[in-house]
C-alpha cells in the first residue's frame, strides 16, 4: 500500500523585538551566551525551577535566530510518533475509464496517509524547534532525538521513506527547557541526549531584573514594583527550601493591584488578603492544610517592606 505525506505542522514565526521583553544586562548575558551556541551548531538547554522564564528566554533566542519555529511541549503520554509523524486514515483514489463507449474500465488505489509531526518538519525545512519541558516526556519517546542531535540524521519509519532516514537540514537548530528532576511529573532524561546539549542554569534575577519584569508584566509603577519584589524576595530568604515564591509570584501580584486599585501597604488589609492568597499558592500546593508558619512568613515580609 502506497503512502502520501498528506500534509505538515505549520511553524511559527517569532517576532525579534518584543516590546514586554525586558532586556537587562544580566538577561541579555544569557541570550547573547545561548545564540553563541546555537551558532556554533550546539542544541541549548535552559534548566532551572519553575517560573524563572525559561520558556520565555528561550522563544526570545529563537526569535533572534530570524527563522520560523517549532514549538514542542512535552507531555507523558508521547511516543516517537509525535515528535517524527505516523500514518492518519487513507487516500482513496479512483479512476473511471469510458473512453470506449461500450467499455468501463475502472482503477482504485487506496494510500495511507502520512502526516509529518514537528520535529521531521523542523529538520526537512530548517526550523528552530523549541522542546518545552522535553523531560516530562519519557525518555524513551526523545531517544529519535540522539542521532539528529549528534550525527544530524533522523531515523524515519520505513512506510514515511523508502531511505529510512532524513539529512537535518543545514539551518536547523533546537532550543530545551527543563524543570528540576525534583518536579512531579518530570522524568530524568537520559545522559546521552544532555551531553549533547550546552545547559544554561537559571534562577532567580537579581533585584532589578525582577522588578522590570514585574513592571512590564503588570503594569505597575517603579516603586509599586520596588514593594511587590522586596515583599517576594525576602520571603525567599526566609524559606531555606525550594517551595520559594519566584518572579511570577510578583507578577500576578502586581496585576491583581492593578486591576483592584489597592496600594502596596501592609496595613491595608485587602492588600494582605491578596498577598497571603497568591504568595501562599505560589509556595504551597492545593491539597496542603493552611500553614500557620507560612503565614506568619508572609505577614512578617509585608511589614519589613512595606
Amino acid at each position: 500500500m502506497a503512502v502520501d505525506t498528506y500534509e505538515e505542522i505549520q511553524p511559527i514565526m517569532l517576532a525579534k523585538q518584543q516590546p514586554n521583553f525586558v532586556l537587562t544586562p544580566e538577561v541579555e548575558d544569557k541570550v547573547q551566551r545561548a545564540g553563541l551556541y546555537l551558532e556554533a551548531g550546539y542544541p541549548v538547554h535552559f534548566s532551572g525551577p519553575a517560573g524563572t522564564g525559561k520558556t520565555t528566554l528561550a522563544m526570545f533566542t529563537a526569535a533572534q535566530l530570524d527563522q520560523p519555529s517549532i514549538l514542542i511541549h512535552g507531555e507523558d503520554e508521547f511516543g516517537a510518533s509525535d515528535l517524527v509523524g505516523g500514518e492518519f486514515g487513507f487516500r482513496r483514489k479512483k479512476l473511471v475509464d469510458n473512453f470506449i463507449h461500450s467499455v468501463m474500465k475502472t482503477e482504485e488505489d487506496v494510500s495511507a496517509r502520512w502526516v509529518d509531526n514537528r520535529l521531521t518538519v523542523a529538520c526537512k525545512h530548517g526550523f528552530t524547534l523549541i522542546y518545552d519541558e522535553f523531560t516530562r516526556s519519557r525518555p524513551q519517546a526523545n531517544n529519535v532525538l540522539l542521532s539528529v542531535l549528534e550525527e544530524r540524521i533522523l531515523d524515519l519509519p520505513a512506510a514515511r521513506s523508502t531511505e529510512g532516514y532524513l539529512r537535518v537540514h543545514s539551518n536547523f537548530a533546537a532550543i530545551f527547557t527543563s524543570n528540576p528532576v525534583e518536579y512531579s511529573g518530570v522524568y530524568r532524561a537520559q545522559d546521552a541526549l544532555v551531553d549533547r546539549m550546552i545547559s544554561i542554569k537559571l534562577d532567580h534575577y537579581d533585584r532589578e531584573t525582577e522588578i522590570q519584569i514585574t513592571m512590564a508584566k503588570s503594569g505597575v509603577s517603579r516603586e509599586e514594583a520596588e514593594k511587590i519584589v522586596d515583599i517576594v524576595r525576602s520571603l525567599r530568604k526566609a524559606k531555606s527550601d525550594n517551595t520559594t515564591p519566584t518572579v511570577r509570584a510578583a507578577i500576578m501580584l502586581g496585576r491583581v493591584m492593578t486591576l483592584s486599585e489597592v496600594k502596596p501597604n501592609s496595613k491595608d488589609e485587602d492588600f494582605t488578603k491578596l498577598a497571603l492568597d497568591i504568595l501562599d499558592s505560589e509556595i504551597s500546593t492545593p491539597d496542603e492544610p493552611e500553614n500557620g508558619e507560612l503565614r506568619t512568613a508572609i505577614l512578617t515580609a509585608l511589614k519589613e517592606v512595606c
